[in-house]
């Protein structure tokens, strides 16, 4: 395979080497490649600005894994609506071979504040957020486009470089939400690269997919557990640690029948790992 990642971030980097490591030729698409491994073919470039036609190289799989530069509903839509638009026009107004899949990395965040309960992917979005709305039309654009694609909705991505929660925790500062049970659903970094990249070589994968781990925990639960992990203070209880917090349990469900499995099927096991690490 010969693929492009556009927002060659976080994730996208881990990705990257993964399939560099497994013989495929891969680019990165990113304001500033200079910090991209030398397995990655890096590409300057802006997704909004003139001339992006010419920096795509020839590739049969595209992953768009940009992210906002801030949290406004511009920085939403710019990169969301406006940056997905200018790559697939991009894409198919460039010669070469036609994208046989396009992966659009999205959020689970689209669902908003569900009270706790069970979501999927054919749960409605939330549409009242300029985060959710924003985020839906990059994902319709999509899937909309004639361009064999996919979406996963990740969930909090966690791991190596990633250690502000343990810090909290270690030093006392986590804080265990009140009146009740605020649901977190996580993955780690190298797992949700690890599914983009089995996206990208499903022979028929449905429209949409959860990148979360097996357990959604409460929060407390996960504090309570990462201070016995680190010999840490335990958390107190703080009813204002709830507020503007979005609660829901995500399902997993459709990625593992498509026969993902996970390296750190829950945060217990990818924290540990980062601990051992050093973290």
């Amino acid at each position: 395979m010969k693929a492009l990642i556009a927002g060659c971030g976080y994730v996208g980097t881990e990705l990257g080497v993964q399939l560099a490591r497994e013989g495929h030729q891969v680019w990165g698409l990113k304001r500033d490649p200079s910090t991209l491994p030398p397995e990655i073919h890096g590409i300057q470039a802006d997704l909004l600005a003139p001339g992006l036609t010419s920096r795509l190289p020839p590739v049969d799989g595209v992953v768009y894994a940009a992210s906002a530069g801030g949290s406004s509903p511009d920085a939403y839509q710019a990169i969301y609506v406006e940056g997905v638009k200018a790559i697939l026009a991009g894409l198919k107004e460039r010669e070469g071979p036609p994208v046989r899949r396009f992966v659009f990395v999205s959020s689970t965040g689209v669902y908003g504040d569900s009270g706790g309960a069970w979501v999927d992917e054919e749960t409605p979005i939330d549409d009242q957020n300029f985060r959710s709305r924003f985020l839906g039309q990059g994902e319709a654009l999509v899937l909309e486009s004639g361009i064999p694609a996919t979406v996963l909705r990740l969930g909090g991505i966690y791991g190596p470089g990633r250690t502000r929660l343990l810090e909290r925790v270690r030093e006392g500062q986590a804080r265990c939400p009140g009146d009740g049970p605020i649901w977190s659903n996580r993955i780690h970094r190298d797992d949700a690269a690890r599914a983009i990249q089995h996206l990208l070589t499903l022979p028929a994968p449905k429209p949409i997919y959860l990148g979360v781990d097996d357990e959604p925990a409460p929060l407390c639960q996960v504090y309570r557990t990462l201070a016995g992990y680190l010999d840490a203070p335990e958390p107190v209880i703080d009813p204002d640690a709830s507020r503007r917090r979005s609660n829901k349990r995500c399902s997993n469900r459709r990625l593992r029948a498509s026969g993902f499995s996970f390296t750190y099927p829950s945060f217990r096991e990818g924290y540990r790992a980062m601990i051992a690490d050093g973290a």
